[in-house]
């Protein structure tokens, strides 16, 4: 099974709609193995988006993922990265459709409410960047022939 590393930002817990969020992922059968709610350090948000530094747009995002706090989440089931991505949509909002997150809930492209990894070796960085090994909590998933 694959894992992945999702962040609910600040505007997530802002606007109350963290729950729904998370309910679109379990719908389509992915398991929640860790889960936090923490405020990130400018060190840590700064090594999380350290691909984008030098970008435009990096100093922005540093600070509105500084702004409150996060919900990180590490998602496990088939095929979770390419399955949370299309949950998520594209990160340019004019090209994200209904139905998905940002193409329900987000309203600037550059504040955007949600982070996903975007390839195996992405989710592996970000999973061990904000969680240790025993944060994790593996688990039988009985209902496996429903999905």
């Amino acid at each position: 099974m694959e894992k992945t590393f999702v962040m609910l930002k600040p505007g997530v817990l802002q606007r109350r709609i963290a729950g729904e969020l998370l309910n679109r992922f379990e719908r389509k059968g992915l398991k929640i193995v860790a889960l936090k709610l923490l405020r990130l350090s400018r060190e840590m948000a700064e090594a999380h988006y350290a691909e984008h530094r030098g970008r435009d747009f990096y100093e922005k995002l540093v600070e509105y993922t500084l702004s409150g706090p996060v919900i990180a989440v590490v998602l496990e089931g088939e095929d979770a990265i390419a399955v949370v991505r299309r949950i998520t949509g594209p990160t340019n909002l004019l090209e994200a459709p209904a139905g998905t997150i940002r193409g329900d809930y987000a309203a600037r492209t550059r504040l955007n409410i949600v982070h996903a990894s975007d390839s195996p070796a992405s989710a592996e960085r970000e999973i061990a960047l904000f969680f240790r090994p025993e944060e994790f909590f593996p688990w039988e998933d009985g209902n496996r022939d429903w999905f």
